[in-house]
């Protein structure tokens, strides 16, 4: 069934045949497993056990469930017989035993540095050496030895990283007190104090906070993406105890779910039972009676003891790995470590990247390879296969050997590492860190960009904007006169109790205005779920802070401190504002209904303790609330209007209750609540009973700031042809929110939000129903993008790649790095991923290229990323300038090199073919040696300094970035046309100088030579685009080197020989000859067909 594609009608553009068209009748299906039976019975002798043994040595750890008691850890790791991992962190690639081995596997790999080394192994045998050793085990040496470096600096850079994490301390409780341990060194069983703003080191079970209420919050941004402050409750017969070393006379233990990547759920039962001896020794597998009773096991049971206790545990008691404490302290039990942390199950491990350019260039070897052998082959075909052929015929492989230049490598590698630093040293990107220096050509090949959205594209900070109350609207500028007219009006509230907040001494309008002011920002500051923390001793003078499980309920609470009306103490079940005049106003919370994504709104029920009123209030989405408040004629238009601001609107609704309608309402809410049967149904129509008729107060309007200059850095990315991918594990809401405030989604585009799909029906007609629209951004679930790519992966894909923008929201870290590898498997383009948090090391590792930015909250994807950037914008720079140079340049290196070993190679053939077939090297010794370093080296090297456009028009017309994702730079008709130059110019030299010298052998090489030489510090200069000063001096340097050679080397030239005019003339002439037509092509090319930055330069 997976196999069956869509198959879509021309006429209606929709599916042609339903989903049981094409289910197997039961005859089929009994077909089917009939023939699987019968190639399972052949698969049976030497392959059965073959397979046994694979799988045996292959054999995964299975995961298990696991009981761990409290405050016996020492004694439970000695007779436990499973294994729990170690809690180090690890993102090295290598250790000391394998980083040799596996550095000379990714290096010999390739095919270029494999062929040299059997070359060079080859000079070991006397009868096929060529020159000296030195020839060819220098270079080889040298590009290991330099890959070898690199990657031993950037693995200790890793190393370092981790070490960091690892050795951070943390508080272990003991019998005695507390004790400071490493992070790495925390095992299953360790109770663990976690403070505030502190990162957990492993998977606990909340025992106690410093909270009375045993509660606390956590931020999760860094394992979810979600920056909503998650609430986590203590286990209440732990919280309770007196002192935290109480845990050790506990008999109690926790049962945990064997290790699960789902992050949002948790299975546990919490234990604590009256041991006697018996269970004991059951428990701890100890055989003396006596022993139980000496050392830790001080137990005791009487009839006095608290009776047995059981409690489930779910997520709210857990607190994971790579989550910050945000309020108080923690004590944990850790019961999960190391790869078996749910951060760690939904990472990946790091892999070696290779760059696009660095395969081409790998197909290109072997296209040369090829040609070597297909030479050889010519040459021996001419020479005639007579005599100990066979060795003539290597010796020939030998000789042509240079057409696979060894230097290609040496000058790729010392490329990207100039690259790299050019990238850390760029002024306009300062903090820009560049941690794998292998790949900075595949920033100039992106065509997709997969961003998270929280610290990625926002700031994590979300600010009141404006506040509409239907005949009013206030913003940022007008706020302090709502401060001022709520001063105001409480003044009247605390000269005379007869006159409420709403019935001041004006007139009638202003009397108006100023209730719903006080009703509006009252509602504001009663309606969440929000808890201060005071900061200092004294109350009054003291700062603030608040917690909450949503960054717009601090951001609203927030905005109500700023005008006069402060929350000042809230718990389970009492809450305290404090007015613009400091008097104290008291409430008791009696109902309190949370926000969820299915009602999109969260109520309370309060009562004021001086009046004894009782008020409903609520707050949520304009589209629930819009048929639960009273009929109005602005809200829909209003919330429309903040919408296309960027703004995130909430509608905030009250209707007041009198005792006799709240009692009947909490008598039905309680038998609601203890219904055995359709309970959660039952409760919500309860709840919706008393949501009708309610008075619309206000709509606010909150932003979710964005990083700097994330608007333009998204137009900019888009017009340079990159498709971008939001993928979140934030609600539906906000993602799309922050998508058309970042203009990630312009305003003028049509959205389409893919339903909830629970079936492959449901998939089959969504998708149907996406493929009818057109020019649409893709809304989706993470729970239907499962399912899509379960059932109909390839549609889903070719579906999703067309589309103009994609976002993902409710994305878990595994699906963040599926939809990497899909794409790439897909579309075979080049991807980069962009993130800040935990949640995001997979898909960053997953992606070509994987973009880290520093954030608030931690550095877990900056240390795991190829790059390291301390805000989103700056994207657009690594890209549009280094990436395009970074591309460019090395493209233009690679071919420049192979054209520098085809054109020696041509020559040696020309000469071997005039002295009859010799397989006689041209040039010996150092002369080999030194035509690749020493002379020209410098300054092909210093084509890494040209640039064909300046940063400022790169930046300024992103257009020009298109083209490099189809890799014109490096193509085979760019290849073989420097092929062919090579041709031309080797023949010309060869056979000048053949035809030129006068009686001796040695005036041949000096010619030739000194021509060669020439030719490629001319063909340099053909080359480059734009000159600059160090170009000029590698140019003058490696000339003055071989000026200062002829002279040096008399077993190599005849120093009178170079000292006349016949010399200086017949170099010079073949020189001309060989360059000059291709000067006047390049001019002719350039006038003809210019490039297309040519008009902005």
């Amino acid at each position: 069934m997976e196999d069956i594609p869509l198959r879509v009608s021309m006429e209606d553009r929709t599916f042609d045949h339903d989903e049981s068209d094409y289910l197997l009748s039961a005859t089929e299906e009994a077909n089917v497993a009939f023939r699987r039976g019968r190639r399972r019975k052949r698969n049976t002798g030497m392959e059965s056990y073959l397979n046994k043994l694979y799988r045996c040595c292959h054999r995964a750890k299975e995961l298990n469930s696991r009981t761990v008691w409290i405050g016996h850890h020492s004694q439970q790791a000695k007779d436990t017989a499973e294994y729990y991992p170690p809690n180090g962190i690890r993102n090295q690639k290598y250790n000391f035993f394998t980083f040799l081995p596996m550095v000379l596997f990714q290096q010999f790999k390739f095919f270029l540095n494999l062929y040299f080394l059997i070359m060079a192994i080859s000079q070991f045998i006397p009868e096929i050496r060529i020159g000296y050793l030195y020839t060819y085990w220098g270079p080889l040496c040298f590009v290991l030895l330099v890959t070898t470096i690199r990657e031993a600096i950037d693995d200790f850079r890793r190393a370092q990283r981790d070490k960091e994490i690892n050795c951070r301390l943390y508080k272990k409780l003991v019998s005695s007190g507390f004790e400071l341990i490493p992070s790495s060194k925390i095992k299953v069983g360790d109770l663990i104090f976690v403070d505030k703003d502190e990162r957990v080191p492993a998977d606990m079970v909340l025992l106690r906070t410093t909270e009375k209420s045993g509660s606390c919050f956590i931020r999760t941004d860094q394992l979810d993406g979600e920056t909503d402050w998650k609430l986590r409750l203590a286990v209440a017969d732990t919280q309770k105890l007196a002192f935290d070393t109480d845990l050790f006379q506990l008999n109690a233990s926790v049962f945990a779910e064997k290790p699960q990547r789902d992050i949002h759920t948790f299975i546990g039962t919490f234990k604590r039972v009256c041991l006697n001896v018996q269970s004991i020794m059951t428990v701890f597998n100890v055989l003396d009676v006596s022993c139980c009773f000496r050392g830790m096991f001080h137990l005791k049971c009487n009839q006095n003891d608290d009776p047995p206790v059981e409690d489930s545990l779910n997520i709210e008691n857990t607190l994971w790995a790579n989550t910050v404490v945000a309020s108080g302290t923690a004590l944990g039990l850790v019961v999960y470590t190391g790869k078996e942390t749910r951060s760690s199950m939904n990472n990946s491990q790091p892999r070696s990247k290779v760059g696009l350019l660095d395969l081409e260039v790998n197909q290109l070897t072997k296209i040369l390879f090829l040609a070597v052998v297909g030479l050889a082959l010519l040459m021996m075909c001419l020479k005639g296969f007579q005599g100990p052929w066979y060795r003539y015929l290597f010796r020939f492989v030998l000789l042509f050997s240079y057409i696979i230049p060894i230097s290609l490598r040496v000058n790729l590698d010392m490329g990207k590492a100039f690259y790299s630093w050019s990238i850390m040293k760029d002024k306009e990107i300062p903090g820009t860190v560049v941690r794998s220096t292998t790949i900075p050509e595949e920033l100039g090949r992106i065509s997709y960009l997969l961003s998270d959205k929280t610290g990625t594209l926002t700031e994590n900070e979300m600010v009141f904007r404006k506040l509409h109350l239907g005949t009013t609207a206030y913003g940022t500028e007008t706020f302090d006169e709502i401060r001022t007219l709520l001063g105001q009006a409480f003044s009247h509230t605390n000269s005379s109790t007869s006159i409420t907040p709403g019935q001041p001494s004006s007139g009638k309008m202003r009397r108006t205005a100023i209730t719903r002011i006080v009703e509006a920002a009252k509602a504001i500051g009663l309606c969440h779920n929000v808890t201060p923390i005071v900061d200092g001793n004294q109350l009054i003078d003291s700062k603030i802070n608040y917690q909450a499980s949503s960054p717009d309920e601090i951001a609203l609470v927030s905005w109500t401190e700023s005008v006069g009306l402060t929350l000042m103490e809230r718990n389970t079940t009492t809450m305290t504002l404090r007015n613009p005049h400091g008097t104290l106003m008291n409430f008791t919370v009696l109902q309190i209904f949370p926000f969820t994504s299915e009602t999109k709104r969260m109520g309370i029920i309060i009562r004021d303790d001086q009046t004894g009123e009782i008020v409903f209030y609520m707050k949520g989405a304009d589209t629930v609330m819009n048929r639960i408040v009273l009929y109005n004629d602005w809200l829909e238009e209003e919330c429309g209007n903040m919408a296309r601001e960027g703004l995130r609107t909430l509608v905030v609704a009250k209707r007041p209750l009198t005792d006799e309608q709240y009692s009947e309402f909490d008598s039905r809410y309680q038998a609601a609540k203890l219904a055995l049967t359709d309970r959660a149904a039952r409760v919500a129509a309860v709840v919706e009973s008393l949501e009708r008729d309610m008075e619309l107060l206000a709509v606010t309007g909150v932003e979710d700031r964005l990083q700097q200059n994330v608007k333009p850095s998204l137009e900019l990315l888009r017009n340079a042809g990159i498709r971008i991918w939001m993928l979140t594990g934030d609600k539906l809401e906000t993602a799309i929110c922050i998508a058309q405030s970042s203009r990630l989604v312009p305003r003028s585009q049509s959205i389409h939000v893919f339903g909830n799909v629970t079936s492959r029906t449901d998939t089959h007609q969504e998708l149907n129903a996406y493929r009818r629209k057109t020019d649409s951004a893709l809304i989706i679930r993470g729970e239907s993008l499962e399912l899509c790519l379960q059932f109909y992966e390839h549609e889903f894909m070719e579906l999703a790649c067309a589309a103009p923008a994609v976002v993902c929201c409710r994305c878990t870290p595994t699906q963040k790095a599926s939809v990497v590898r899909l794409i790439q498997e897909h579309t075979g383009k080049r991807t980069a991923a962009v993130g800040d948090g935990g949640n995001d090391v997979s898909m960053i590792q997953a992606a070509d290229t994987g973009i880290g930015i520093v954030g608030k909250e931690g550095k877990q994807a900056s240390l795991a990323a190829d790059f390291s950037i301390p805000q989103f914008s700056h994207i657009v720079r690594l890209l549009l300038v280094h990436g395009r140079r970074s591309y460019k340049r090395s493209a233009a290196l690679a071919q420049f090199v192979i054209h520098r070993g085809l054109i020696i190679s041509t020559m040696q053939a020309v000469f071997s073919s005039v002295f009859y077939f010799a397989s006689v090297s041209l040039y010996q010794g150092f002369l080999m040696v030194g035509y690749a370093t020493v002379y020209t080296m410098l300054p092909v090297f210093s084509l890494v300094l040209d640039k064909d456009v300046s940063s400022k028009i790169a930046m300024t017309y992103p257009e020009l970035y298109k083209e490099l994702a189809k890799g014109r730079s490096l193509t085979y008709k760019t290849f073989f046309l420097w092929v062919l130059i090579s041709i031309y110019q080797g023949g010309v030299i060869m056979y000048g100088a053949l035809l030129l010298f006068d009686d001796e052998f040695i005036h041949i090489v000096a010619i030739s030579f000194s021509a060669l030489i020439l030719t490629e510090l001319l063909m340099v200069t053909l080359t480059a685009r734009k000159w600059h000063v160090i170009m000029i001096l590698g140019e003058l340097v490696s000339l003055a080197l071989y000026v200062a050679s002829l002279a040096l080397f008399h077993e190599f030239f005849d120093s009178q020989f170079i000292q006349t005019a016949d010399f200086v003339w017949k170099v010079c002439v073949i020189t001309v000859i060989s360059c000059l037509p291709l000067y006047i092509l390049k001019c002719l090319h350039k006038k003809f067909s210019p490039p297309s930055y040519s008009k902005l330069t």
